[in-house]
């Protein structure tokens, strides 16, 4: 047998069962959908996101369907859910927007320290002389500014191998920016 409720209501005083707050749900929802559907269309001007707020209005009723009011006060009640799901809404999206422009700025501004970064093509052209790991080490030192031991917790090395690696790296580079210079002269 279902779980019983009693709902006290100024006509009946009997227990509700599931079955009947299910009933009492569906006529609620088969009511009053297209009259929330109009609204939330109204207010967004995009039938896929006023679909889904109302889908989000009637979970809300859903999950409290053993507390819905009186059939005389369900339409007002879901108006002001409705009108809840709509403000949390462009809540999220005022954030979402925010967070999107911020992240526009960020990438920007990583595009610009790239940028400036490889302005001179002989130095990338010698790094691109370079192993994958010389490159990886000199990079991570000089344009990301990570320390030796930041870069041997990033990298899994010990330290001291990484302080040898790095050292190693920027000869092998001196190396290969002097042979840069004296091709791009000849």
């Amino acid at each position: 047998m279902g779980r019983e409720l009693h709902r006290a209501t100024p006509s009946v005083g009997r227990k509700v069962t599931d079955a009947d707050q299910n009933d009492e749900f569906e006529r609620m929802y088969v009511a009053h959908r297209s009259s929330i559907l109009a609204y939330l269309m109204r207010r967004t001007g995009d039938g896929n996101t006023a679909a889904d707020l109302v889908a989000d209005v009637f979970l809300v009723a859903w999950r409290r369907r053993d507390a819905l009011p009186s059939q005389d006060e369900q339409r007002l009640w879901l108006f002001g859910v409705a009108r809840n799901t709509l403000l949390s809404h462009h809540r999220r999206r005022r954030r979402d927007d925010d967070l999107r422009d911020r992240l526009a700025a960020e990438l920007a501004a990583a595009q610009r320290e790239v940028a400036h970064h490889s302005d001179d093509d002989r130095v990338m052209a010698a790094l691109n002389t370079l192993s994958t790991r010389d490159r990886e080490l000199l990079t991570l030192a000089t344009w990301e500014g990570l320390s030796s031991d930041e870069i041997a917790t990033l990298v899994g090395l010990k330290p001291a191998t990484t302080r040898v690696a790095l050292h190693r790296a920027r000869q092998r580079l001196r190396v290969a920016l002097g042979a840069v210079w004296v091709s791009a002269s000849a």
